[in-house]
């Protein structure tokens, strides 16, 4: 079992920047990749950002040059550092971790809120 603990969300004006942080704890050895996920109200989660065990990123196209993921495995811990905020950034993010198994298991933060203010 693997637990997640988001933290950093909050209020921000359009342009202003906050970092995510999520915390690993429980069976970390058994974490290949982990992820960043987002819900906006009425909308489907969505993947915002994923960085896999050997720190290969990726993003959505919509938050591209404005988000960075990035992985302290020392510490089992991913972040996410947003800039440039807007407004339709607003949304429930949530942590992700999937795991070496040869049916990867998917783990789930219980989610921070970020809110842009225009």
């Amino acid at each position: 079992q693997v637990q997640l603990v988001e933290s950093g969300g909050g209020l921000v004006q359009a342009g202003g920047s906050l970092r995510l942080s999520c915390a690993a704890s429980g069976s970390t050895f058994s974490i290949n990749s982990m992820a960043w996920y987002r819900q906006a109200p009425g909308k489907q989660r969505e993947l915002v950002a994923v960085i896999s065990s050997r720190s290969n990123t990726n993003y959505a196209d919509s938050v591209k040059g404005r988000f960075t993921i990035s992985r302290d495995i020392t510490k089992n811990t991913v972040y996410l550092q947003m800039h440039s905020l807007k407004p339709e950034d607003t949304a429930v993010y949530y942590c992700n971790a999937g795991t070496f198994d040869l049916v990867p298991k998917n783990y789930w933060g219980q989610g921070t809120q970020v809110t842009v203010s225009s």
